[in-house]
């Protein structure tokens, strides 16, 4: 079973010791092979992690949501082994390695919060293997039910060429899902604009 997540992670009292940033649709927060100093902490948008094989072939590892971490892996300043990409226009807050070591000083109890989004952020990776035994219908019910819950509303914020690269379908076999969803009364298309309508389905059918 591929884990639908709902925990609360509570980071707005640390967020004044970040540095905000913004990044609109398309741009790169950083870049595999690039030197990392710190990680960051989404606060608004999606950003999508992906990689690059020596070919030149881009695979996605996972999609981030509002509330979760990305970069962590950079906290020991060595290179990025992954690249991160605004699937929309998102804001993120930076904590540096050397602020951030310091911060767990003065902040004891903040150790224990960040631990907790790395072991969520864990599972999340966990599932994103676990997707490869779904079905292309169920690869876009994790997905779309994930970021609906997060965003609190059941306007699909990203489109179909996001939803492709975000659970490795292509674009057609997205097509068809979200065509057998209309015409069955789960989704509603309005000017390329997709809303939920059934998001119990989309509950029942990842669980």
């Amino acid at each position: 079973m591929v884990t639908v997540y709902e925990e609360v992670f509570h980071w707005e009292n640390y967020l004044k010791y970040g540095t905000r940033q913004f990044f609109r649709k398309k741009e790169c927060i950083y870049k595999q092979g690039e030197y990392g100093e710190g990680f960051y902490y989404l606060h608004k948008g999606l950003v999508r992690i992906v990689t690059e094989s020596a070919a030149g072939k881009e695979n996605m590892l996972n999609i981030v949501i509002p509330n979760q971490l990305l970069g962590v892996q950079s906290l020991d300043q060595k290179t990025h082994f992954t690249t991160a990409i605004a699937v929309k226009d998102s804001v993120v807050y930076h904590f540096s390695a050397d602020e951030f070591r310091q911060l767990m000083i003065t902040h004891p109890e903040l150790f224990k919060l960040f631990s907790k989004s790395v072991i969520h952020k864990m599972k999340i990776l966990l599932d994103r293997i676990n997707l490869n035994a779904l079905t292309s219908e169920q690869k876009l019910a994790v997905l779309l039910h994930n970021i609906c819950d997060e965003f609190k509303n059941y306007e699909i914020p990203i489109s179909q060429q996001d939803l492709a690269c975000c659970t490795g379908l292509t674009r057609i076999t997205v097509y068809k899902v979200l065509k057998q969803w209309q015409e069955a009364g789960i989704i509603e298309i309005d000017k390329r604009k997709y809303f939920i309508k059934k998001p119990d389905f989309l509950r029942n059918l990842v669980s």
